[in-house]
């Protein structure tokens, strides 16, 4: 369980095998969205970022990985706006624009179903804060399924950036354990093969892509999962041995620890604070 947030020296010990070779993995969640600022169950909608949002993805994101001296050789995003936003953002900070990047549907966040365009606090103050919480942080708990008489049913279902999803594969509601159906195969068949043959990988996608990626990395148990808040914006660093396929060291945020506590904290409680 992920109880201790780390500095990111900590990810190099100072005794290592002399002849293991490693790679690091990065993971961004995306800065705040529109839909974030609104306090409003986002999901699939393809929100664009906020004028903050796009701040955080240059002093936060990009600050962190240029001050820890990270380069990349691919880069990995959803498709959707907000995630391909703070990558586009990232990468031009960072003067990799000419970077290959591929955005894939695997990698979007989850679909929130019927709570879809509805404001967080509203549905905590109908249905009651701890179901509000088993919907957002339980590993195998659904929201309900979305409406086709819901204000955001066709947005979605029309994207054309969703066009190449298969009809059988396109979900109206998902909790965690859904995600990592899609995340998890996605991620081994395509991203870790990646990182193993040495190539250098960012990934920016959504805040239940990188907890499904957090459990399955670190082995998280179902229950544990829902204490795992991973914050905006801030570079996610996870090291590997390349033969084993292995983990090394810790799994890294790339923060000052005073700031990355408060920001888990403000994930943790988002939407349930009066109004």
């Amino acid at each position: 369980m992920l109880n201790t947030w780390t500095a990111f020296k900590s990810l190099c010990p100072k005794t290592k095998q002399i002849n293991m070779k490693t790679n690091q993995l990065v993971i961004v969640r995306h800065g705040e969205s529109e839909w974030n600022k609104l306090n409003l169950f986002c999901g699939w909608h393809d929100a664009e970022l906020s004028e903050q949002g796009a701040k955080d993805a240059v002093n936060i994101s990009a600050a962190a990985l240029r001050e820890s001296d990270l380069k990349f050789d691919i880069a990995y995003s959803s498709a959707l706006t907000r995630a391909k936003q703070s990558l586009s953002i990232i990468l031009k900070e960072l003067n990799s624009c000419d970077m290959e990047v591929v955005s894939d549907w695997h990698l979007n966040e989850r679909h929130y179903g019927n709570l879809t365009g509805y404001n967080k606090r509203d549905v905590a103050d109908k249905y009651g804060e701890e179901q509000v919480q088993l919907w957002r942080r339980k590993f195998d708990v659904l929201p309900p399924p979305i409406e086709k008489e819901n204000a955001y049913y066709d947005c979605i279902r029309k994207n054309p950036n969703f066009k190449d999803i298969p009809t059988s594969e396109f979900p109206v509601t998902e909790s965690l354990k859904v995600v990592m159906q899609r995340v998890i195969p996605y991620f081994e068949n395509v991203i870790f093969k990646q990182v193993l043959a040495g190539k250098r990988v960012l990934i920016v996608a959504h805040g239940t892509v990188a907890r499904a990626l957090i459990k399955h990395i670190d082995k998280v148990s179902d229950e544990n999962i829902s204490t795992v808040n991973v914050p905006n914006s801030i570079p996610c660093v996870v090291e590997f041995n390349m033969e084993t396929g292995e983990k090394v060291g810790k799994t890294t945020f790339l923060a000052d620890e005073n700031f990355l506590n408060q920001q888990i904290q403000k994930t943790a409680s988002i939407g349930l604070s009066n109004k």
